[in-house]
């Protein structure tokens, strides 16, 4: 389930050469639930009620609506994360995992940044003005921010979907609602696995945003990706390691929690194999090599896998590892 974020246009967006490959790949491995947030896409476009409380309303809505069974997964891309974070505190037994992408616990307002508040709140101001003028270059506000790494095809999409899925009102009043977002105070009560994943030159969200809520969250782990592309595009080397951080995460067991060690069980398929290839003596470039991956990815799941058994090394690893193979 895909909690709610804008711009986005639940028929537009397959067609989009920024969301279709996000679309394609959810839909592809898992049942994938998404809305459009209220004032956008499909959603009434003329709503008075655009506060926090309602988000997590509508979020509760649609997974009753869906009737899904069981305990739900939720992916929380940029203002979606902090709904994603609410629901779960609000109900732990109905959530399995979260993922969370550009997000963040405290929007603009609530940062203690006056500099980006003051910019924030201007880039706001001006779009409301100049939103559904023929000259794109408010909507480029939004477009160059969110992806600046973006194709002219790309770009000009985007701007494209500016007009076509919020009124000029609306884009202000959705852009100014988030200002005073801050789910700081439910972090500590988010007990489920949640994966971090923030582009490391993110220009709308702060890389720092992503790094707190990992040290913040009970159980949490952060992949960074090295981009600076708000919305990660499908061209870019960050799109592999996004697929290949959400489905490693999503393939282990549930019962993962920070700073102890659980088994090898808690390990994911790729974090496994490594293990096995460190117990082999293989250096990350030879890891490298073996499983084609960089040696940037091969240090990152070493990291994962040495926090998850609760080592600080390759040779704590590796007799950890023997250890457990006697039990």
């Amino acid at each position: 389930m895909k909690t709610s974020n804008c711009p986005t246009h639940l028929e537009y967006d397959l067609q989009s050469p920024v969301w279709a490959h996000w679309v394609n790949f959810f839909a592809a491995h898992f049942q994938f639930v998404r809305y459009d947030e209220r004032g956008c896409g499909l959603s009434d476009r003329e709503v008075e009620d655009l506060t926090f409380d309602r988000w997590v309303e509508d979020l509760e809505a649609v997974i009753d609506a869906a009737g899904i069974d069981g305990p739900v997964n939720l992916l929380g891309v940029s203002k979606g994360a902090a709904t994603a974070i609410a629901y779960a505190a609000r109900y732990p037994d109905r959530v399995s995992r979260i993922i969370i992408y550009g997000g963040y616990a405290q929007g603009w307002g609530a940062r203690g940044d006056p500099r980006g508040a003051k910019l924030a709140k201007s880039i706001a101001d001006l779009v409301a003005l100049g939103w559904e003028l023929e000259n794109p270059v408010f909507r480029e506000l939004i477009t160059r921010r969110y992806i600046p790494g973006g194709s002219e095809e790309q770009v000009d999409w985007y701007n494209d979907l500016c007009l076509r899925t919020m009124t000029a009102e609306m884009a202000g009043r959705l852009l100014e609602s988030r200002a005073d977002v801050d789910v700081c105070h439910l972090l500590s009560r988010v007990a489920v696995p949640v994966l971090v994943i923030h582009p490391n030159r993110d220009e709308v969200i702060p890389f720092r945003e992503g790094r707190m809520l990992a040290s913040e969250l009970p159980n949490a782990e952060f992949v960074e990706l090295e981009t600076n592309n708000h919305i990660v595009l499908k061209h870019e080397a960050a799109w592999v390691r996004f697929k290949e951080a959400v489905l490693d995460f999503m393939e282990r067991s549930p019962m993962i929690s920070r700073g102890h060690a659980h088994g090898l069980g808690g390990l994911s398929r790729r974090e496994n194999e490594i293990l096995s290839l460190i117990c082999e003596a293989k250096s990350n470039p030879e890891i490298a090599a073996v499983l084609s991956l960089s040696e940037r990815t091969v240090r990152n799941h070493a990291s994962n896998l040495f926090r998850k058994l609760g080592v600080r090394s390759r040779t704590e690893a590796i007799l950890y590892l023997h250890s457990a193979t006697r039990r």
